[in-house]
């Protein structure tokens, strides 16, 4: 199923940037409709019942699109995953759909852990640093653990920088134990 998601997340994303849309309106309109599925049973069996026919499932989509102020093309898009009843994957095509249009901007996401809270300039100044390591503009959430005692560990995908005492600590004593 993983290829089918990434195959819909792919084609979404090239009609996105082909036609110029904001690509994190897109974003944020998929999230939308995948909250709205989340949080409808009903929704969701009529969307994926075969006994309910595509112009009625669309009718309900037109009035979702309208309520979220939602472009045409997410409309089709959706649309299309009804359709050819692919709707129970739009977490997955959401998640991939983000991942993509993430790699088509040279946006990355981190992770950083801290032992304490960072001030907003700590902050600017971690995120230009890893931008400057990673080549891309970083979108980071921020998390604190003691257990870290200082410094912060930074996860970029799955590249981890550990800048944390913990981390010196624990290779000071491999190199210890080594030599």
């Amino acid at each position: 199923m993983a290829a089918v998601t990434a195959r819909y997340a792919r084609a979404f994303a090239d009609v996105v940037f082909e036609q110029k849309l904001d690509a994190q309106k897109s974003v944020i309109e998929v999230r939308a409709i995948e909250a709205a599925l989340a949080e409808s049973p009903a929704l969701r069996h009529a969307w994926d019942n075969p006994a309910v026919n595509n112009p009625t499932k669309f009718k309900v989509l037109d009035a979702i699109i309208a309520a979220i102020g939602g472009s045409r093309i997410t409309r089709n898009f959706i649309a299309l995953l009804i359709e050819r009843r692919r709707i129970r994957a739009l977490s997955e095509v959401r998640a991939q759909f983000e991942a993509e249009v993430n790699q088509r901007m040279g946006i990355a996401d981190a992770d950083v852990t801290s032992a304490r809270s960072l001030g907003d300039d700590e902050k600017r100044a971690l995120e230009a640093q890893v931008a400057k390591v990673t080549g891309k503009k970083i979108r980071a959430s921020y998390a604190t653990d003691k257990a870290v005692l200082g410094g912060s560990v930074v996860k970029v995908g799955s590249t981890v920088y550990d800048g944390s005492v913990r981390g010196q600590l624990e290779r000071l004593k491999q190199q210890l134990i080594e030599a």
